[in-house]
């Protein structure tokens, strides 16, 4: 689908229902893919410029992903509900929980495992796997909590490679958060030419340039400068800035 912006460039846009996600059930891990990954693939879908994996999972209480390797990708979890276990091979052991932000720079390799810390409630966490910039650097963990207050009504930066109130990651890509009350309106700018901009919707109704978001629909557009949002109830949603090339 094409558009033209006001400097009478080409932009382009792609819609991503979250109906048309691909979905697993293994009984412990209920997850939902925007793009091709593990048992569900589709050609159309292998990835959003540097974005190569958005995974919507839920994890049934005790249960999660063994250790198991990575290499050369940035990998950003983001709890939506739940507590998250983490441990790593760089010596990290911790928990991650709503409004935190959690990156793994997997780089020249690294093993990690991911569990519900809970024993009685489900967990709910975006997983994100952007290619990195630079191959095989060394391992690095990082997390910090951001408050939601800091997202009403406008964007939060949690994810980037320049702003030291974000986590860092390994790449020309920028997360930002934003909760919009009804009849409420923003706009992002594209740091650079050549990047995309991924939009998630978490929950609400968004318009994004003209299209509709239900829950979990997503809108991908690159060729444009800046991206407008509205909302016509309580929306949240995640934008992220990526390289397309």
């Amino acid at each position: 689908m094409e558009a033209t912006n006001p400097n009478k460039t080409t932009v382009q846009k792609k819609f991503y229902p979250a109906n048309e996600r691909g979905h697993v059930n293994f009984g412990w891990l209920d997850s939902h893919h925007s793009f091709s990954f593990g048992h569900w693939y589709h050609p159309e879908k292998t990835n959003f410029g540097a974005l190569r994996v958005l995974n919507d999972d839920i994890v049934e209480p005790s249960m999660g992903f063994g250790t198991h390797p990575h290499q050369n990708m940035e990998i950003v979890s983001i709890p939506l509900f739940g507590e998250l276990a983490h441990k790593d091979s760089t010596g990290t052991n911790g928990i991650i929980k709503t409004g935190d932000v959690q990156i793994m720079s997997a780089g020249s390799g690294i093993q990690h495992s991911e569990f519900n810390h809970s024993s009685e409630k489900k967990v709910n966490f975006l997983q994100i796997w952007i290619l990195p910039k630079v191959a095989n650097i060394q391992p690095r963990y990082d997390q910090k909590s951001f408050h939601e207050a800091g997202r009403l009504n406008r964007f939060q930066t949690v994810v980037s490679p320049i702003d030291e109130e974000a986590v860092w990651i390994n790449q020309d890509a920028y997360f930002s958060l934003a909760t919009l009350e009804p009849n409420n309106s923003l706009s992002y700018r594209v740091h650079a030419p050549n990047q995309g901009i991924y939009t998630f919707l978490i929950n609400g109704k968004l318009k994004v340039e003209g299209t509709e978001l239900g829950r979990r629909d997503a809108v991908g557009l690159w060729g444009i400068d800046e991206v407008h949002f509205e909302a016509s109830v309580k929306s949240e949603f995640l934008v992220i800035e990526i390289p397309m090339k």
